[in-house]
């Protein structure tokens, strides 16, 4: 299992990806209610957050990264907080991100999609 397809089946799973441009078809764009999901799922694996960036109509509204906060990319505090003053700061925007999913996880994954199949 690679990084785009972790994020899709796992991550992004059941949630609206307001982004449908096809230019830019890399970008997950979600609202707020399902930005908070992905941020939820994303402490529970693990993953990196190396930033955010919101969206008001279409356009980039606001960028926040990990080291403006001086934390690491895997640190919950610094993305919840990013978060947070951007939905106070202003309504109805729309989120995304970039993530790295680790190589450890992957395999681990990968390694649990294998066990499932022989299981069969």
């Amino acid at each position: 299992m690679q990084q785009t397809e972790f994020l899709q089946n796992i991550i992004f799973k059941d949630l609206e990806n307001l982004n449908k441009d096809p230019k830019k078809k890399e970008i997950s764009c979600f609202s707020e209610e399902d930005f908070q999901i992905v941020l939820e799922r994303v402490e529970y694996y693990g993953i990196s957050i190396y930033s955010i960036e919101s969206w008001k109509s279409k356009k980039s509204h606001a960028i926040s990264i990990n080291e403006d906060f001086r934390k690491k990319a895997t640190d919950p505090r610094w993305y919840k907080k990013a978060f947070l003053t951007f939905k106070t700061a202003e309504k109805k925007l729309s989120y995304s991100a970039t993530y790295k999913v680790s190589n450890k996880l992957l395999a681990r994954e990968n390694l649990s999609k294998e066990i499932n199949v022989n299981d069969k």
